[in-house]
């Protein structure tokens, strides 16, 4: 279950109700798909074949259609990162740097744990938002925000974009920003 960290004050908001109205409150969707549906056996894999890619969208096919046919996605596909992924860290750094995009950042995470940084309201500043498999987030447009893995550095997720591009960043500079890994 997602758990959240607000950086200027270290308070932990857990449990399922408490997670979703404090993203609400700051304009994103958090939803919770059931983990246990996916096959055992791709529960804990991390380097998958692109059959096993397809395994993972047909188990969860009826909750990515619902989603896109609320949220307008058009398009999606599965992103596998552990330390098996070649450049590995090269392509955490193009993560890791505070960005936007001009659509919806889509992760329903199936395995492993991932963590969004998002730029909240004046009020909260940003907040860390620690995710595992069953989370589904959806960071709005314009919202800065990056996204990295958490120390296993292992994740596997389904992405739905609404451009057929796919994911497309746009840098933001914010002075205010401290990069202070959870």
């Amino acid at each position: 279950m997602a758990e959240i960290r607000i950086r200027n004050t270290e308070e932990r908001i857990q449990g399922e109700d408490n997670v979703r109205a404090f993203l609400e409150k700051q304009e994103v969707l958090y939803e919770h798909w059931n983990p246990a549906k996916l096959p055992e056996s791709l529960q804990q894999k991390f380097t998958l074949s692109d059959e096993e890619k397809q395994q993972i969208l047909a188990t969860y096919d009826e909750e990515i259609h619902d989603l896109a046919v609320r949220r307008g996605y058009k398009t999606w596909d599965i992103i596998a990162l552990s330390d098996a992924t070649p450049n590995l860290d090269e392509l955490l750094k193009k993560f890791e740097n505070v960005h936007t995009h001009t659509e919806d950042e889509v992760r329903a995470i199936t395995a492993g744990r991932g963590i969004f940084i998002i730029k909240g309201t004046d009020d909260v500043g940003y907040f860390d938002v620690e995710l595992e498999a069953g989370d589904v987030i959806s960071v709005p447009e314009y919202k800065p925000h990056f996204f990295t893995l958490m120390d296993n550095r292992q994740i596997v997720a389904v992405r739905l974009f609404i451009e057929t591009e796919g994911w497309i960043a746009h840098p933001f500079a914010d002075e205010k920003f401290a990069s202070n890994k959870a």
